[in-house]
């Protein structure tokens, strides 16, 4: 296998495939290969040899129309070749069967490999049995719930009545299996998927057993996700606590949720029993709520939930739980002072750890980190050239696409013949699903500044936004940062109904490195809550107060 470097271009004015080809082109001329140009991602991927003049490319790709702004070296890589072992079961068997799995699966079958899919209990991951699709059809529910007794409109009158929580989570259940059926179970059979129900571990470096039976594969990836951390409080162990699974099993509302936690989660479970009439305590270590926000829009997150009658505990200590009198007695000290805080529910809800620990790592080479995540490298290579990881269980963003997305990657690095293509995380959009809900991508403010960055940043409060004002729900506030020389938007925070739709826009924008006039620039729909990242890119030079309305 012949050793190569690797090298990044980035290359600006590409804008279909026929820019691509051009580029590529130009790029072989100068001594390139192996060359892949992507107008999307504004990029040429290519193999430099030794006498590579990068000078020399700039200059034919200038020809061509197009221009090169940055070179960046990647990893050294080996050209891969990886015909059919026929001594092998597999060619690739995946453990675990959430998003990350089946993404992975199904582009490895796209590639022509032999696949098996090894699940040790519920088919379908954390998503769409106990994360996203459970959480977010009751949180749909309790938002209509609290308007039906919370609206601003004047002459509309409807009430709240009251809540049959068991029918609500029956209604539950029915869409999580449906889609488990429909986007999991029924896609095996569809893409000639084998799936092998029992527990995996590794035997040696290349053999895995389930159960009984012993798996050969030329390539495995390890997909099994997270579960809750549990924290080493004492008395813990001796109650009866919720976790954010059996949190949205629950079929009569609390009276009074003690949250140990105050992050997304807590956040969105937090919200809520709180409009289905819990009274509502969130407790965090950290003397900061939501620290990946800069300042402002933790004040607007802090008067939402304080508005709401949620009760929020920082710089919290703690010391012990029992039970005392049938609730749960949870023991803090904030500032040196003890406090009893009791509930007759505890949710623990304090992040995530990987399941890694039935695998027998050790046994095949893999190397853990702190939290027992396997060690890798930007191609999701462990120190186990057979074995690749994907998603929650890397403990990177802990987000479903994140996850589909590196599972694509891992399968094509591994069995696609060509040069391993690194992930990039550096544009992910967040999204809390509160009311209002919570987004983010990119830079923050703090964030940049840590980095060194020079940045200019807009603030624009929802007052300012029409479709906010039509709605009258003005909380909230959208920022945009950008930076300071060029203009170049390197992130956007939005608080707003809809934030996860806004988000999406401003994405695009950090990843195309989009400037704020490229925004101001471009048309965007009146009376939609998108509209205020215009408005928010006008802010960074006018007071779009004093602008008529769709005024740009």
């Amino acid at each position: 296998m012949a050793k190569v470097v690797r090298y990044r271009m980035e290359i600006q004015g590409m804008t279909c495939t026929d820019c691509e080809h051009h580029v590529a082109k130009a790029l072989s001329h100068a001594g390139g290969s192996n060359i892949q140009a992507d107008f999307r991602r504004g990029e040429a991927i290519l193999t430099a040899p030794s006498d590579f003049s990068f000078d020399a490319a700039r200059s034919r790709v200038a020809e061509v129309g197009y221009h090169v702004v940055g070179v960046h070296e990647l990893v050294e890589e080996t050209i891969r070749a990886l015909p059919r072992d026929d001594s092998t079961e597999y060619d690739w068997v995946v453990i675990g069967s959430g998003s990350a799995a089946f993404s992975s699966a199904i582009e490895a079958r796209r590639l022509g490999a032999r696949v098996a899919m090894i699940e040790r209990g519920t088919i379908g991951g954390t998503c769409v049995n106990v994360g996203c699709v459970p959480s977010k059809t009751l949180l749909r529910a309790a938002d209509l719930y609290d308007l039906a007794g919370n609206h601003p409109f004047s002459g509309l009158h409807i009430a709240q009545e009251s809540i049959d929580l068991a029918a609500l989570v029956e209604q539950k259940n029915d869409l999580v299996a449906t889609l488990r059926q429909q986007k999991y179970e029924d896609l095996l059979a569809e893409y000639n998927i084998d799936l092998i129900h029992g527990e995996a571990h590794f035997v040696d470096n290349y053999r895995l057993q389930v159960d009984h039976r012993t798996l050969t594969s030329g390539h495995y990836l390890i997909a099994t996700g997270t579960r809750p951390l549990i924290p080493d409080i004492v008395g813990l162990d001796q109650i009866n606590y919720l976790t954010s699974t059996s949190a949205l099993e629950l079929t009569t509302v609390p009276s009074h949720l003690v949250v140990v936690g105050s992050g997304y989660i807590a956040l969105e479970l937090g919200q809520l029993f709180r409009r289905w009439g819990s009274r509502v305590t969130l407790i965090q270590r950290g003397q900061v709520l939501m620290p990946g926000y800069d300042a402002e829009i933790r004040q607007v997150i802090g008067k939402m939930l304080a508005d709401a009658g949620i009760e929020v505990v920082l710089g919290a200590r703690y010391r012990r739980v029992d039970q005392r009198d049938g609730l749960a007695a949870l023991e803090i000290s904030v500032d040196g002072q003890v406090r009893v805080i009791q509930g007759d529910a505890l949710l623990v809800a304090a992040g995530r750890v990987p399941n890694t620990e039935e695998l027998n790592l050790v046994a095949a080479g893999i190397k853990v980190a702190s939290a027992g995540e396997p060690v890798h490298n930007a191609m999701l290579e462990t120190t186990n050239p057979r074995v690749y990881v994907a998603g929650d269980v890397t403990m990177g963003p802990q987000f479903v696409y994140v996850a589909a997305y590196e599972g694509k990657v891992a399968a094509q690095n591994a069995l696609s013949g060509s040069f391993a293509k690194p992930i990039d995380l550096s544009v992910v959009p967040a999204v809390t699903f509160t009311q209002p809900s919570l987004a983010t991508v990119g830079f923050s403010q703090e964030q940049a500044e840590r980095e060194g960055l020079a940045v200019k940043t807009s603030v624009l409060p929802l007052t300012a936004v029409p479709r906010a004002l039509a709605n009258r729900e003005t909380r909230g506030m959208i920022k945009l940062v950008a930076d300071q020389d060029t203009g170049r938007i390197l992130g956007a925070q939005v608080v707003a109904d809809n934030a996860g739709d806004v988000i999406y826009s401003a994405t695009l924008a950090v990843k195309f490195k989009m400037t704020i006039t490229d925004i101001t620039d471009t048309l965007a729909p009146y009376l939609t809550m998108a509209e205020g990242l215009k408005l928010a890119a006008l802010t960074f030079d006018q007071d779009v107060d004093k602008l008529s309305c769709c005024a740009g």
